[in-house]
């Protein structure tokens, strides 16, 4: 069954703040790959005018992507979970997300299609700092695939 386009543009709460730590940015480093050494070494990133260890760019997907939890479980919008996969991702950035910083996710549904039967869910997630500063908007598109006919 298709996805309510009434949907399109509803808005969340924003999430409780995360705190980013040195050691989950290490830790995301390591993972990816990436060995920058502006994500592990203090001094490196101040160096290149930061206050502390950045994340790398993709780090911000573990926090919105939990965020954008409130859409894929809310009862109401009916996205059968267990046939989802994602299908994009991107990000505009205004600052690196840096050790210390507390932010919070603001998800919103900005497009619902239908196209061969599988539904499409485009959300987009709006971070910010403590102080209300815009850090990263982070777009994931969700596939929930069509139910296979018996």
């Amino acid at each position: 069954m298709a996805l309510d386009q009434s949907f399109v543009g509803r808005t969340y709460p924003p999430t409780p703040p995360y705190e980013v730590g040195r050691e989950k940015i290490r830790e995301f480093a390591e993972a990816v790959g990436d060995p920058n050494p502006a994500y592990v070494d203090p001094e490196a990133a101040k160096a290149l005018g930061h206050s502390d260890v950045i994340a790398p760019p993709t780090f911000v997907f573990s926090i919105t992507f939990k965020a954008a939890g409130q859409v894929i479980h809310d009862p109401q919008l009916g996205l059968d979970y267990s046939r989802v996969v994602h299908g994009d991702q991107k990000f505009a950035y205004t600052r690196p997300v840096r050790a210390g910083d507390r932010l919070t996710v603001t998800s919103t549904i900005e497009a619902i299609k239908s196209l061969a039967g599988n539904d499409i869910l485009d959300v987009r997630g709006e971070v910010h700092d403590e102080s209300g500063e815009h850090v990263v908007t982070a777009w994931t598109k969700l596939v929930a695939r069509a139910a296979e006919e018996a």
